[in-house]
């Protein structure tokens, strides 16, 4: 693939989180499923789980949807800013399961600065790849999911809520109507 492990965990926990901004109901919002949620992404470092944890992961996900874009010079001026606010400082690490990455946080950092940086950090990557086109909004006509397509073929359309499945099953039933109903009409011909 075409980018570092880190960079495509980065990018698709990014997609999954402002995703959360559009679910019913707000799975961020209580304790529990806040903390499965977090803890799906394998985060180094503290994880607390209190409110101001809490409110401070979701007051970055309108930061996350309004980079997802194929602007460059909208990408570039969001995540500058973003490094300069969080004091970012790029250093490579090892921990856990994985090999040599990138952390420009400390470990201690609070966890939604490590979030918003992971994600700027693999924005960088795709700016200086030219691969922005890979930022996509789910071709479902009622959804505003957001995702990353790191297909070889670039052919990802659906997020990751099962909209694809769901549309894939109302075009099927919708056949099976209209061909029972071709039925129905040949059948009632003399």
């Amino acid at each position: 693939m075409l980018f570092a492990h880190d960079t495509r965990v980065a990018l698709t926990s990014a997609a999954t989180l402002a995703n959360t901004a559009v679910e019913e109901p707000d799975p961020l919002l209580e304790p529990q499923s806040y903390l499965d949620f977090v803890h799906t992404w394998e985060w180094s470092g503290p994880v607390v789980g209190d409110d101001a944890e809490r409110a401070a992961i979701r007051a970055i996900r309108p930061e996350i949807r309004a980079l997802w874009t194929d602007d460059e010079t909208v990408v570039v001026e969001g995540v500058n800013a973003l490094l300069r606010r969080e004091s970012a400082l790029p250093q490579l690490v090892r921990h856990d399961n994985w090999d040599w990455h990138l952390h420009a946080t400390p470990a201690d950092a609070p966890l939604a600065s490590r979030w918003v940086v992971e994600f700027a950090m693999a924005m960088v990557d795709l700016v200086r790849a030219g691969e922005l086109g890979r930022l996509r909004r789910c071709a479902a006509p009622d959804c505003e999911g957001l995702l990353v397509d790191l297909s070889r073929n670039r052919s990802k359309r659906y997020c990751e809520a099962g909209c694809g499945n769901r549309l894939a099953v109302a075009a099927y039933r919708a056949r099976l109507t209209e061909g029972a109903e071709d039925t129905a009409k040949g059948s009632l011909q003399p």
